[in-house]
């Protein structure tokens, strides 16, 4: 989570195991398309300055952050899959439908990965304004995108 206090593009590499033959998923929501592709972005690039293959990474978009369920599903079902990174945006709106479309991700990405034995990640901005949101993606809290690829990789080597 990005706070005051920590960043989320601000890690250390010193465990990292070699990815260069591991192979990613990116589900990516289309919904808040501007943010998501910064996420995305900020993955992909992470995962290659650490070893991955460009042929290795996989993208695939879904239509929104309720879709990424099933996407990392439908990705971490293949064996030559080894980890999945889910990323969306929810931004708060005037009704609650925030809490049930982030409560369904968490509870839906988790079993998946459970499911699987794999790492499926959360890479899910979660915020009440826009602004938090662009925060987020490459501005004063970081990348989550980022954060989502180095978790991958820290499971990976787990």
């Amino acid at each position: 989570m990005a706070t005051s206090l920590k960043n989320l593009s601000d890690y250390t590499s010193a465990h990292f195991i070699d990815i260069s033959d591991k192979r990613f998923g990116i589900v990516v929501a289309e919904w808040n398309r501007e943010i998501t592709d910064v996420l995305s972005q900020g993955a992909y690039e992470t995962l290659l300055k650490h070893g991955a293959k460009e042929e290795n990474i996989f993208r695939n978009t879904v239509p929104g952050s309720f879709e990424l369920t099933l996407g990392a599903q439908l990705l971490a079902q293949h064996e030559e899959i080894d980890a999945v990174i889910c990323l969306g945006v929810v931004i708060q709106g005037e009704t609650k439908h925030d809490d049930y479309i982030c409560h369904a991700v968490a509870s839906g990405i988790t079993n998946v990965g459970l499911k699987f034995n794999k790492p499926v990640i959360f890479g899910l901005v979660t915020t009440n304004t826009l602004e938090q949101a662009w925060d987020r993606a490459g501005g004063k809290h970081g990348n989550k995108g980022v954060e989502g690829a180095v978790a991958a990789i820290h499971m990976l080597g787990f």
